[in-house]
């Protein structure tokens, strides 16, 4: 019988953390094997082809937007740690963004000063508070892995006496990055708060795929190897470390190092010593509970042809924002719209797109049968829009195709716990777990957004793989 094929280090999930990861690795000559189960890389941002389109799944926008000469950014790190030019992923930066709640509305660009003059103007009495709060981000250290969990929503009732900004604030770092429900971790939101208001979006013109794309070209040039459609069926623990990787094929893989993207509760689950319901149990109730589910219009025209020229817009449009499972199938009163028009492109899309997302139910979009998926799908679809169009021009008269994903698709395509977008609550900021040579990197390891999980797989490769091989093997 011929031995198990040996790798340095074996990445679960082609995601972006998994294959920056292994593309910094391959850099130095480790050999590399990057295992997913789907045929499509991308994880959490991907893309599909359906009725002879392409659509994104997942983008938005990047955050982080910074031109290549602001050296210190985290996007230019990034690149300089893949190797990558600034030019590689094509972005394009937004037009305007908002926030909008009844009677209020924030504006904000990839300039800074336009949100925090719209902020002072809109809470005049805030504004020096708010000024505060924002020094305090900036001095914030949100990568230190070893910095204690704080409630952002302490935090900021530190400084800012005004419900509404507070959740005004809330309402689109939650969105786009908050597995928590009702508050979010402050490191995250530092990331966030940074990542949105002080850098800012930006889209490639051709979305996701160009970035996936560029990933996938570095990593074969460094000879990573890459296996799609190869998921992972177990991972055999003896002792305290991980000895194989069992595939679904039956295939055995051994590695040094496994470096696991796809979820701290989904990582606990395919170790074979969690076996009897209580330990299965205990792994699920890490496991994250935010899920959402989002159309996707295609239009005949040009949004900006009927007075739509925004970028994204994040509203509310109750009394309070509450970020938390909806009771029914989808939570309509608040959501996020994204208009990939409106960005600033040198040509215009061929077609307009309006997505519109809005926190779901899990447990009700998976106990439906085929039949009534549809039927719902299709009802909240025109429910869900029809309260986003209170926040935009009305683009309804325009559509000309609609698709829906659900936390249903999520799971079937990333297979997280519940169809949770942003993972566990409790992240592993230093990615160890309670096995010496399996460590989490990604959602769960506490990075957020695209640029975030990409920093991620470079961060945990760096610190588990490369430097303990400078040191012997030490951790």
């Amino acid at each position: 019988m011929n031995a198990p094929t040996h790798y340095d280090t074996i990445i679960i999930g082609a995601g972006m953390s998994g294959l920056a990861a292994g593309i910094r690795l391959a850099y130095y000559e480790k050999r590399v094997c990057i295992l997913d189960r789907h045929t499509m890389p991308g994880g959490l941002n991907s893309f599909y082809r359906l009725d002879g389109r392409d659509f994104d799944v997942g983008l938005h926008a990047m955050t982080n937007y910074v031109s290549k000469d602001v050296r210190s950014a985290p996007l230019n790190k990034l690149l300089r740690q893949l190797r990558l030019k600034h030019e590689d992923f094509q972005l394009c930066p937004q037009r305007q963004s908002d926030v909008r709640f009844p009677g209020v509305t924030l504006r904000f660009t990839n300039d800074f000063a336009v949100f925090e003059a719209d902020v002072c103007e809109k809470f005049p009495q805030q504004a020096d508070a708010f000024r505060k709060l924002v020094a305090h981000i900036m001095a914030f250290n949100e990568l230190d892995l070893n910095a204690k969990p704080l409630s952002a929503r302490a935090v900021l009732k530190e400084f800012l006496s005004d419900a509404l900004l507070t959740d005004m604030l809330l309402c689109p770092l939650m969105y786009y990055g908050s597995a928590n429900v009702d508050d979010m971790e402050f490191g995250q939101f530092v990331i966030m708060f940074k990542s949105i208001f002080r850098e800012g979006f930006a889209r490639p013109r051709v979305g996701v795929r160009q970035i996936v794309s560029t990933l996938l070209k570095k990593y074969k040039a460094c000879k990573g190897e890459l296996r799609m459609g190869r998921g992972v069926k177990r991972l055999v623990v003896r002792s305290d470390c991980v000895t194989s990787v069992e595939l679904d094929s039956g295939e055995v893989l051994t590695a040094d190092t496994i470096l696991s993207s796809a979820g701290s509760a989904e990582t606990e689950r395919l170790c074979s010593d969690v076996t009897t319901p209580a330990q299965i149990a205990n792994a699920d109730a890490k496991a994250g509970q935010m899920t959402f589910m989002e159309s996707i219009s295609v239009l005949d025209r040009q949004p900006e042809s009927f007075g739509y020229s925004g970028t994204i817009t994040f509203f509310n449009n109750s009394e309070r924002f509450d970020y938390r499972p909806a009771e029914d199938f989808a939570d309509p009163r608040s959501g996020v719209i994204c208009c990939p028009n409106n960005f600033l492109y040198d040509e215009p899309l061929k077609e307009g797109i309006v997505r519109v997302t809005s926190i779901a139910n899990y447990a009700k979009w998976t106990s439906l049968s085929q039949a009534e998926y549809l039927a719902k799908k299709r009802e909240w679809y025109e429910r869900c829009v029809a309260e986003a169009v209170k926040f935009v021009p009305d683009f309804r008269p325009y559509v000309t195709y609609i698709d829906t994903f659900t936390p249903r698709t999520i799971e079937k395509f990333t297979h997280h716990l519940n169809g949770a977008v942003y993972g566990a609550p409790g992240k592993i900021k230093d990615g160890r777990t309670r096995l010496s040579n399996l460590f989490i990197c990604g959602t769960d390891q506490g990075f957020l957004g695209i640029i975030g999980a990409m920093l991620s797989g470079i961060s945990m490769a760096n610190l588990h793989v490369l430097q303990r091989s400078a040191k012997g093997g030490e951790a």
